[in-house]
């Protein structure tokens, strides 16, 4: 039979077959594909479409600050632009709107509700697989696209966030994109598509601002080594992408920049009401270094971020808090990283191999290290953005393995992968080792038995298909079985708040129903209601800033926790009226839902969802009547202290609530002189309870705004709610 030979594939050619039209197109594939090829890549799609998808109204708003933004964006134009939390435009959520933009648009076509808004991000998710599939299988082959398709729908963390309503699932899908873009860049040399690329990551800063300049240094790099022209017409090619990603990321900055700040609502998160104030301190270098002004955790502003991600080192990505959400590929991929450099180390300049490894090489290593090393905030939800380097290099690295394996190193080395991936999986699963007990087993024995063929086909002998035939089920089990699980295991479990993570509980971190963990032996960050998030062990449960105790028992490894406070309905986040963190132990606790008095501790979750701050707190009837009714004629139906607060409120009524400070209280906006002249151009009917949970400081407006309006005006209990009327001073 003929063969067809690309670059560096070669498998035999398929005989020409009828029929016109795009279905059988797509359903054929490419001429050059074997017949697997592109039914094996629908089949991997739409298999991610439904793990993405599958019971995605159980993570109700999700993040519900967020949500809140989506909802005020899909009622004005100005704060869809914006990215504005509330539709009355007093300020922004702390990052660029782009990922905003996307979810307004959905909710403009569909209405407001949980599938309106978290769709996009599942689609998100299912185009980021299929284009990766398509970088990988250009160079490498549709083997290797298969692969890495698989393992990046398969990642937990990527389960978690394009489930979720985070910035992160546009930044990955833009960042893969530009990532096509640059395969496509070296394999022509046409400057349109380095152009391309530079757009698609400008418009990365807009989803997540300077996150998704990590893989940049890379991606100029590659082209400049193995770009096909001369080296004057790459740099110039490389300045044309630059200029492109400034255009495409700079548009927005200067709008707002060039907008008076009376005519826009206030950069949140910022210290000075300025966006490149924002991109540059709390989210750029502030999260390098740790001097984050305004930032919201413990070790803010004193270069540490432990008690969110585990300490800063090398060990970070493998660690008990982001271990299981990203790392179960990540020695695999980095052995292949350096085999395919060794491999290809004398190879012409352009070769493309090679500048596959460079390309998704260079991404993981920079993010990697950037991650690992961070002394700011950080949270283990970040690490999807390593999902799809990982997932190329194992790819590739697995399928150019097996081409080489006449070669002993090459066996050694794909052996020594299979090996050192079932090792990790076992030690990851036993993590949570009530959990599927069975499953590190037969990880372990499929992997063994894998690397043992594989090494033994040179002595033993026998057809390459037979062999792989042996193989591939046996590797499949070792490489992506534990990581199918923790994804089921999100997917089964309801996930809300902004500290989500996925999988089961494990040792040392907080797992569903904890967003900080307590230590293997029960001490340190309790999930909700002093959960340790421990296989069920019990010990002290303190919130971050180590103010009261609350002991309970924790959440089972197997089991997925309500996280409910003691006299609490709803087992979501709650804020007591002491204590620096929402649910930290207190007297005169209080959450949305109602007025509730207990212990907590930590950040709480939805039910059975690891917890985190805004997590889609259940709202009383008898206050959205409240609110609703009494927001005519008013610019904002409400006030309260931090849009984690406000969010509830805003989604349940609709109506434009005020989040004073920000997302947690601490902006400079609005002071006591600016307050009380809202209130008496009756631009605010409600001020709703006192929360002075505030994070690290710097909420002196918010606590002078709460002491003048408890001193001033009349009070009522509305669904276990304080509200007061800011149109009725109280008489005393």
């Amino acid at each position: 039979m003929s063969t067809t030979v690309t670059g560096a594939r070669r498998f035999p050619a398929r005989p020409a077959q009828p029929g016109r039209g795009w279905l059988p197109r797509l359903l054929r594939g490419p001429a050059d594909d074997p017949w697997w090829g592109r039914p094996g890549l629908l089949g991997v799609l739409a298999l991610t479409a439904i793990l993405y998808t599958a019971g995605l109204s159980r993570n109700g708003w999700a993040n519900d600050f967020y949500s809140a933004a989506v909802q005020a964006g899909a009622t004005s134009w100005k704060a869809f632009f914006f990215g504005s939390f509330d539709s009355s435009n007093f300020i922004t959520v702390d990052k660029t709107p782009a990922a905003l933009w996307v979810m307004e648009l959905s909710v403009r076509v569909f209405g407001l509700n949980s599938w309106s808004v978290l769709l996009p991000q599942a689609a998100e998710g299912v185009a980021a697989v299929g284009i990766l599939y398509a970088a990988v299988r250009r160079w490498a082959g549709p083997a290797a696209g298969l692969i890495a398709a698989a393992a990046l729908a398969a990642t937990p963390v990527a389960t978690l966030m394009f489930r979720f309503n985070n910035p992160d699932a546009l930044l990955v899908l833009l960042m893969t994109a530009a990532a096509y873009a640059m395969v496509q860049a070296i394999e022509s040399g046409r400057t349109r598509w380095l152009v391309l690329a530079g757009a698609l990551l400008g418009l990365g800063f807009l989803a997540k601002m300077l996150q998704a300049f990590l893989v940049l240094p890379g991606f100029a790099l590659v082209y400049l080594v193995a770009g096909p022209p001369r080296l004057l017409r790459r740099c110039a090619q490389v300045l044309a992408g630059g200029a492109a990603l400034l255009l495409a990321a700079g548009w927005w900055v200067a709008i707002v920049m060039l907008t008076p700040a009376a005519d826009r609502p206030y950069v949140g998160g910022s210290t000075s009401n300025s966006v490149l104030q924002l991109a540059l301190g709390y989210n750029g270098l502030g999260r390098l270094d740790g001097n984050e002004t305004g930032s919201v955790g413990p070790g803010a502003g004193h270069g540490g971020s432990a008690a969110f991600s585990g300490a800063a080192g090398l060990t970070r990505l493998f660690a008990a808090d982001m271990g299981g959400q990203i790392s179960w590929l990540l020695p695999a991929a980095l052995i292949s990283l350096a085999g395919l450099l060794w491999l290809t180390w004398r190879r012409p300049r352009t070769d493309r191999l090679r500048a596959a490894a460079l390309l998704w090489g260079s991404w993981l290593l920079v993010t990697g290290l950037v991650f690992s090393y961070m002394a700011g905030i950080i949270h283990p939800y970040y690490t999807v953005a390593l999902a799809p380097a990982i997932a190329a290099l194992v790819g590739i690295g697995a399928v150019t393995a097996w081409r080489a394996r006449s070669s002993l190193g090459a066996r050694l080395g794909l052996a020594a992968s299979i090996v050192v991936t079932a090792l990790w999986s076992y030690e990851l699963l036993d993590r949570s080792a009530s959990w599927l007990p069975w499953l590190r087993g037969l990880v372990m024995v499929c992997g063994l038995a894998a690397a043992a063929v594989i090494v033994a086909e040179h002595w033993v002998g026998g057809p390459a298909q037979t062999v792989l035939a042996s193989v591939l089920p046996l590797a499949l089990v070792t490489a992506l079985a534990g990581p199918i699980a923790y994804s089921l295991n999100t997917v089964a479990t309801a996930h809300t708040g902004a500290l989500p993570s996925a999988g089961p509980a494990v040792a040392s971190f907080g797992g569903p129903g904890g967003g900080f963990g307590g230590a293997r032996l029960g001490a340190g960050f309790g999930g909700p209601g002093g959960q340790t998030g421990t296989g069920g062990q019990t010990g002290t449960g303190r919130g971050p800033a180590g103010l009261g105790a609350s002991s309970g028992p924790g959440t089972p490894s197997g089991g997925s926790g309500t996280g409910q406070l003691p006299g609490s309905t709803s087992g979501r986040p709650s804020a007591g009226a002491s204590g620096p963190f929402p649910g930290g132990t207190g007297s005169a606790g209080r959450s949305p839902g109602g007025a509730h008095s207990g212990a907590g501790g930590g950040f709480g979750g939805g039910a059975g969802g690891p917890g985190g701050l805004a997590g889609d707190t259940q709202v009383s009837s008898a206050i959205t009547r409240l609110l609703t009714g009494g927001a005519s004629g008013y610019r904002w139906a409400a006030a309260t202290v931090g849009a984690e607060s406000a969010a509830p409120f805003q989604l349940a009524s609709r109506e434009p609530i005020m989040a004073i400070g920000g997302f947690n209280g601490t902006d400079a906006t609005p002071g006591l002189a600016q307050f009380k002249k809202m209130v008496a151009a009756h631009e605010i009917h409600y001020f709703i309870g006192a929360n002075s949970n505030t994070f690290g400081g710097g909420a002196a407006d918010a606590e002078a705004i709460t002491s003048w309006v408890t001193a001033h005006f009349e009070k009522q209990t509305v669904g276990g709610e304080i509200v007061y009327n800011l149109t009725r001073p109280s008489t005393s």
